[in-house]
């Protein structure tokens, strides 16, 4: 019999890529033939460790295939410029790609919908046309920290600890009656709802998210979990970035351009991990029971960071706050709290049991 042939597609974002390669290492290790399909310019910045793993290093079985985006060579592909990527994607790449995805259709070839983000921020982009309709959105006096603490109950599942502050940032700029005050908001919540459509592989596991994998089960027709994304972007100013690692420097830190995150957060001399509370960190913080400080900025993160404090109970929520009090009594406290440490510890060694060889993700 033949073996099983998936492409894998992911957003062409750091942290999509991240994820969906460690996606394809395990339908190789399974035995199935993968075609990864990402854009030019991914392939140019994957260079040699593409080539080399097109060329067996990882896989005879697995090889790269890439399309145009549609956006010129210079353009720093930002995050907050996404909706113009997807743009590009459905228009100069649509040739290119369109094609093949038409004939994988015609072929009645399954569709699976993977999702990067945690479950509880797939359930809140799913609940956002709720909440505009409940009134919950937009946000009343939507200025500084003005009742972003006041709870927010029509995302089910969450109503006993989700705040305003907790969804995605982008609902804080929304107009009056519509999500057209974000494009980005707007473009993820339409792809969230359209992925109701598809099978749904979500990137976590039971004993984190229960209560969200529970209601989402309503609205998908079929879900399977776990597997196992930092920084939102760089959309950052290079110039306050460059005097920001100078001063981290000076002050005796190492600053280092690239680590292995997995492996760094596994050092038992790693005590504490300061994070914007990406789901991939997140997930791989949770994984070593690492206890975190949370600083969350975009997307998902506020979600994930509210999920990490609330309901696990491993990490300290500096809220949107970065002054240097701020992070060093938030610092001290996740390292010197036994309470969050041991929190860390149990919620890992459950991830693992849940996770694990053997386990049906069903």
């Amino acid at each position: 019999m033949a073996t099983a042939h998936v492409l894998v597609f992911p957003a062409p974002a750091q942290g999509h890529l991240n994820c969906f390669l460690h996606f394809a290492t395990a339908l190789l290790r399974a035995g199935l033939h993968v075609t990864f399909l990402h854009t030019h310019h991914n392939l140019r910045r994957l260079g040699a460790a593409a080539a080399a793993a097109a060329a067996a290093a990882i896989s005879p079985r697995l090889r790269f295939l890439s399309v145009p985006d549609g956006l010129p060579d210079d353009d720093p592909r930002r995050v907050d410029g996404l909706p113009e990527l997807m743009e590009g994607l459905r228009t100069t790449g649509s040739a290119a790609y369109r094609a093949l995805l038409a004939s994988l259709v015609e072929l009645g070839m399954p569709a699976i919908a993977f999702r990067t983000v945690s479950a509880s921020a797939v359930l809140a982009y799913l609940s956002v046309p709720s909440l505009i309709e409940l009134g919950e959105l937009p946000f009343p006096g939507r200025g500084g920290d003005d009742g972003l603490d006041e709870r927010v109950r029509g995302v089910p599942g969450m109503e006993s600890f989700l705040r305003r502050r907790d969804l995605p940032i982008q609902c804080r700029h929304l107009a009056a009656t519509t999500t057209h005050g974000d494009p980005l908001l707007t473009s993820v919540v339409a792809a969230t709802a359209h992925s109701r459509n598809a099978r749904a592989l979500l990137n976590t596991a039971i004993s984190l998210e229960h209560p969200a994998l529970t209601h989402l089960a309503r609205h998908m027709r079929d879900l399977n979990k776990p597997l196992n994304t930092d920084m939102a972007g760089n959309n950052h100013d290079d110039a306050l970035l460059r005097q920001a690692l100078l001063d981290v420097a000076g002050a005796g830190a190492c600053v280092v351009p690239w680590a292995p995150q997995r492996d760094v957060l596994r050092h038992r001399a790693v005590g504490c991990f300061l994070t914007h509370s990406g789901w991939n960190s997140t997930a791989e913080g949770v994984a070593e029971g690492v206890p975190m400080v949370c600083w969350p900025f975009f997307a998902d993160q506020q979600i994930n960071s509210r999920l990490v404090g609330a309901v696990w109970g491993n990490r300290v929520d500096m809220k949107d706050a970065c002054e240097r009090g701020v992070v060093e009594r938030s610092v001290k406290e996740a390292m010197e709290s036994g309470e969050i440490r041991r929190s860390a510890r149990r919620l890992a060694e459950q991830v693992k049991r849940d996770t694990g060889d053997g386990v049906t993700n069903k």
